[in-house]
C-alpha cells in the first residue's frame, strides 16, 4: 500500500504522520501519478493549522504541487500520457486531491509539462510560484516597461518568481524583506531594489526610487495593518494585489487609498482557470523556463520521512526560495 502524509486534528507540523492508504484507480478525467517530488507552500501550512480558505475534513491529506510520472489514466483520458512526467498546477481541492504521497490521483486538467532539462526537484518548484505571480502581474496588473512593482515577502518562492516576471515584462522590482540578512541574496537573484522594512522607511525609500511617483503595482501575501503603509507607497491609480493572509488578522481597506484611485484586490490565480488566459499563462511560463530566463531557486530539499522537519523549516521563514520533498 502506498504511504501518504495525513493529519487527524489541526495544529502545527507535529500533527502530520504517515499512513498506508488503499491503492486507487483514476476515474473520469483523472490520472494516477507516481510522485517523485513535492514542493511546499504556505497554503498547506495554513491548511493543517486550520487557517486556510479551504477547511480540512478530518482526517485529511495535504499537498498541492507534485511532479511525477503518470502510471494510469481514467477511461476518458489520453492513454499516451502514461509514462510521461508532469507537474501539477495548484488551485484544486486538497480535500479531494492531496498529493503529498507516494501515489496521487489528480485531475488531468491540472497537469503541466516541465522542461526535460529540469530535475524533479526543479519541476516541483514551478507552477504555484510562477502562476501566482503571473496572474497578478501580467494577466491583471499588466506590468509593462518602466513600471515599478513592490514585492513583499520577496524571499519566498512566489516573491522570487515575481522578481523574474517583473524583469521579463520590462518593469522595475522593489523587493522588501524584514531584516538585512536576505538583502544581498535578493539583489543577486535579480531584485532591482531591496528595502529592509525593519531598518528603513518603506514609503520614503519608494518615493526616492520612483522619483516621487510611487509603485504602480503592489504584490503582497501578508495583509494586516501594514497594508496602509503599502498604500502610501502606491502610485495614484495603482493597484494592490493581496494574494495571502499571512498576517493572520483582517486587512482593512487602506485610508491612504482614498482620493487617489488606488484599487485593492483579493487575488488567487485560480481565477484564470477555465479562461483562455490559462493556456497563455502555461505557455508564457514554460517558454521562459525552457530558455533559462526563469529559474526556480531551491532553498532546501528534504526526504519524504523528513516531512515534519520540512514544514517546520517552512514556518521558520529562514528560507530563500522553494522547499522540496523528494520521494
Amino acid at each position: 500500500m502506498p504511504k501518504a502524509i495525513r493529519f487527524n486534528h489541526l495544529g502545527g507540523p507535529e500533527v502530520l504522520h504517515f499512513e498506508d492508504v488503499p491503492e486507487r484507480q483514476p476515474g473520469a478525467g483523472e490520472v494516477l501519478l507516481k510522485v517523485e517530488a513535492v514542493g511546499l507552500n504556505r497554503a498547506e501550512s495554513m491548511y493543517f493549522h486550520g487557517l486556510y480558505m479551504e477547511k480540512a475534513n478530518l482526517p485529511s491529506g495535504l499537498g498541492y504541487e507534485a511532479v511525477g510520472k503518470v502510471i494510469a489514466v481514467g477511461p476518458d483520458v489520453d492513454p499516451t500520457l502514461i509514462g510521461k512526467r508532469f507537474g501539477t498546477i495548484p488551485g484544486f481541492s486538497m480535500k479531494q486531491y492531496p498529493v503529498l504521497a507516494e501515489e496521487a490521483i489528480v485531475q488531468a486538467n491540472v497537469l503541466a509539462a516541465v522542461p526535460d532539462s529540469f530535475s524533479v526537484v526543479e519541476g516541483a518548484a514551478v507552477w504555484m510560484q510562477y502562476c501566482t505571480a503571473y496572474g497578478a502581474l501580467v494577466a491583471f496588473g499588466k506590468v509593462a516597461a518602466g513600471d515599478f512593482a513592490i514585492i513583499t515577502a520577496a524571499s519566498s518562492s512566489v516573491g522570487l518568481a515575481a522578481i523574474q516576471i517583473v524583469k521579463a515584462q520590462g518593469g522595475i522590482s522593489i523587493a522588501t524583506t524584514r531584516t538585512s540578512a536576505k538583502k544581498g541574496r535578493l539583489l543577486a537573484l535579480g531584485a532591482d531594489h531591496v528595502i529592509v522594512t525593519e531598518e528603513e522607511d518603506l514609503v520614503a525609500r519608494v518615493q526616492s526610487i520612483t522619483g516621487g511617483k510611487g509603485a504602480r503595482v503592489v504584490f503582497d501575501p501578508v495583509g494586516g495593518d501594514y497594508i496602509n503603509t503599502l498604500a502610501q507607497a502606491t502610485a495614484g491609480g495603482g493597484t494592490i494585489f493581496l494574494y495571502g493572509m499571512l498576517a493572520g488578522k483582517p486587512t482593512p481597506f487602506p485610508m491612504a487609498a482614498f482620493g487617489r484611485h488606488i484599487g485593492m484586490f483579493g487575488y488567487t490565480f485560480g481565477e484564470l482557470r477555465g479562461t483562455p488566459e490559462w493556456e497563455t499563462m502555461k505557455k508564457y511560463i514554460y517558454d521562459r523556463l525552457a530558455d533559462g530566463s526563469f529559474k526556480p531557486e531551491i532553498a532546501r530539499t528534504f526526504t519524504f520521512d523528513q516531512t515534519v522537519e520540512a514544514y517546520r523549516y517552512l514556518e521558520s521563514n529562514e528560507q530563500i526560495g522553494k522547499i522540496v520533498i523528494t520521494l
